[in-house]
């Protein structure tokens, strides 16, 4: 027994020590029950029933006295001045203070990127920053006024507080390590759905990429991004659901002066924020057999949408642009077009194109 009581008082001290939010709540439930005890054994029946006195106690205690209720026998007076409101005061100061503390400390670890989202589910996570292209990556995703609504989590190595603290759609983690397992668990890869890696260079970004190509669901897509175009064919040769893009910029500037305004297509079609952009849209199951014609038709005069090609997987390695009309799209295809917004699945007709 001596041992037990040893224990039970080494506990609580560690409470009181650290003014844990147990040894604040059991302080006011002793006050409580204490000042209830005093006043039922001072016959002040009007207090002492369960709504009445939390009512009483609450209002006496805060200081805002609106003075309904009060004792009326002189043994209760007693217990209201010498007991409760000192008492009281103290707690209720000690109560306030620990609130406070409390929010201060959410609001800090949200700057700090310290919060720990393994319960999240179905979010995009863009790891890697760079102080304007991943600034300009989230407005073009929350651009897309027709997307699903997905949380935004940045994931960065770097020393730094959170940079969108004013959006809340967008969280922030700073990691250790992009491959550290741990890491990726605190910020739920296993349940991502969209993943966009930007690391601080090449090497950065295939790491990251190996090391979570196993770890993400199934119908997870992974979106990186390379300088070094000899990265992307080693990374695919490992890595089948990673979608790799570098930078195209000789091909752009030879397309710029062959075929002037090439360049205005390009950042077009890529930029949500304004004009005519490239969506695409996957074709639900158990639909028919389609011809590429009957689609690019429909999705023309329904939509004003112009279909620009096929793919059949997420990375689209194997995409047919611009196919013959009478090409043959069924169930899985994933269907690329260019719209001033998206379509989704629910907006199209597919009974009415079934072969």
């Amino acid at each position: 027994m001596p041992v037990i009581f040893k224990r039970l008082a080494l506990l609580l001290r560690a409470h009181i020590d650290q003014l844990s939010w147990q040894a604040v709540a059991l302080a006011i439930l002793t006050h409580m029950l204490l000042t209830w005890g005093l006043l039922f054994i001072a016959n002040e029946e009007a207090l002492t029933s369960l709504t009445t006195f939390f009512y009483y106690y609450t209002v006496t205690t805060s200081t805002v006295g609106y003075g309904d209720f009060s004792p009326t026998t002189d043994l209760g007076r007693w217990v209201v001045a010498l007991i409760q409101i000192p008492f009281g005061l103290a707690l209720f100061g000690v109560l306030l203070g620990k609130a406070g503390q409390t929010v201060t400390y959410l609001i800090r670890r949200a700057m700090t990127g310290d919060k720990n989202f393994a319960h999240s589910n179905n979010h995009i996570i863009i790891f890697g920053w760079h102080d304007t292209r991943t600034k300009k990556m989230i407005d073009y995703i929350l651009a897309d006024t027709k997307r699903t609504d997905r949380r935004i989590l940045l994931a960065v190595t770097e020393q730094m507080d959170h940079p969108f603290l004013a959006n809340e759609s967008v969280d922030f983690a700073r990691l250790t390590s992009f491959t550290n397992l741990g890491e990726l668990e605190r910020v739920a890869i296993r349940r991502a759905d969209k993943v966009i890696i930007d690391g601080q260079d090449d090497d950065q970004t295939f790491t990251t990429a190996l090391r979570i190509s196993r770890l993400v669901k199934d119908d997870c897509h992974i979106s990186a991004h390379f300088l070094d175009e000899t990265k992307v064919d080693m990374l695919l040769e490992h890595c089948q659901n990673v979608e790799c893009s570098s930078a195209k910029s000789a091909e752009i500037l030879v397309r710029s002066m062959q075929d002037p305004g090439s360049s205005r297509v390009q950042e077009e079609l890529l930029s949500t924020l304004r004009g005519d952009t490239q969506f695409s849209l996957a074709i639900p199951k158990d639909s028919k057999e389609m011809e590429f014609g009957t689609l690019f038709h429909h999705f023309k005069l329904e939509h004003d949408a112009i279909l620009l090609g096929v793919a059949h997987n997420l990375s689209a390695q194997n995409m047919d642009l611009n196919p013959p009309l009478d090409y043959k799209v069924s169930e899985g295809d994933i269907l690329h077009y260019i719209s001033v917004e998206r379509v989704l699945s629910s907006e199209v007709d597919w009974s009415s194109l079934e072969k």
